[in-house]
């Protein structure tokens, strides 16, 4: 206990900008990959010089999902898989905030999984980082969507018999504008990547294998390390087809940027939302409401 809690005091002061109120306690398990993740992502909110009063995160329910109150920002924690509807409706409200959600694999590609399609047909500028440790780390252990083929869980514990979901070729196969992958086995490039993310303008998700060392026994740190290989040299990520073709490498995952795609338009700036974000706009005074509730008789 005393080597966790020097280890936490330690993490904690690296970075100071939004590190969280002195006291407080992290209530994942030692080894676990969301402290590196959570490590990343301070630093790249540092890098960036991002006004933590111009921050919002947000999350759903999952170990993931705590990361938000690790951190000195403003956060909305919500429904289990209801994180994007929430961050589509920060961001409308006020175009000014930088909007990061947090999310695991269950959460984004499970519960989630419809948000985020429509999230990526709607192109709107949130940054999504998915804690993706291919297991249901709150809820004890059982298979998630991105499950490897004969992981044993306590819920499945002949082996799990479905192909695990791909959520890069997914959300390429949507021409997601920003798609990328990390692990936490590497955290400046982890931390790289999530800037990038950040400052991209429109939707963009980097999905981060992180180990869950208690209830995945197949995923560890040692495998993660050596199934993953970094993204070739002569990569284009603006070639669709081609970062398609990498996220279905099934020899070895590979990390870095798959996908850019900078000429998508933000839904923002659709036709419709020229009026500028919610919160500037006028209320309707009670005759308007009157009228409109009339309407609807």
């Amino acid at each position: 206990m005393s080597w966790m809690h020097s280890w936490r005091k330690r993490m904690n002061n690296s970075q100071n900008t939004f590190a969280m109120p002195p006291g407080s306690d992290i209530a994942w398990c030692p080894g676990c990959g969301n402290h590196m993740l959570l490590k990343a992502v301070k630093g790249a909110l540092q890098e960036l010089g991002i006004d933590r009063n111009k921050l919002v995160m947000v999350s759903g329910i999952g170990q993931a999902a705590k990361t938000p109150q690790y951190l000195d920002v403003n956060m909305f924690n919500g429904l289990h898989g209801r994180a994007l509807p929430a961050a589509f409706g920060i961001r409308m409200a006020n175009r000014d905030l930088t909007v990061v959600v947090e999310s695991g694999d269950g959460d984004m590609y499970g519960e989630g999984g419809n948000h985020l399609l429509h999230a990526i047909r709607r192109n709107f500028d949130v940054t999504v980082i998915v804690h993706d440790n291919m297991v249901y780390g709150l809820t004890k252990g059982q298979a998630s969507p991105t499950s490897q083929r004969c992981m044993k869980t306590p819920v499945q514990p002949r082996g799990v018999l479905l192909e695990p979901f791909n959520p890069l070729a997914f959300a390429i196969s949507l021409d997601a504008p920003f798609v990328a992958r990390a692990w936490t086995g590497d955290v400046e490039q982890a931390k790289q990547l999530i800037m990038e993310a950040i400052r991209f303008r429109g939707f963009s998700i980097v999905d981060v294998f992180q180990p869950c060392v208690v209830f995945n026994k197949l995923n560890t740190w040692k495998w993660f390390r050596e199934h993953t290989c970094a993204v070739p040299e002569d990569h284009d990520p603006s070639d669709r087809q081609a970062a398609f073709r990498l996220a279905l490498k099934e020899d070895k995952f590979p990390l870095g940027i798959f996908y850019r795609n900078e000429r998508k338009r933000l839904y923002e700036d659709l036709a419709g939302n020229e009026r500028g974000p919610l919160y500037a706009r006028p209320a309707p005074g009670a005759e308007a409401v009157r009228r409109m509730i009339d309407s609807y008789r």
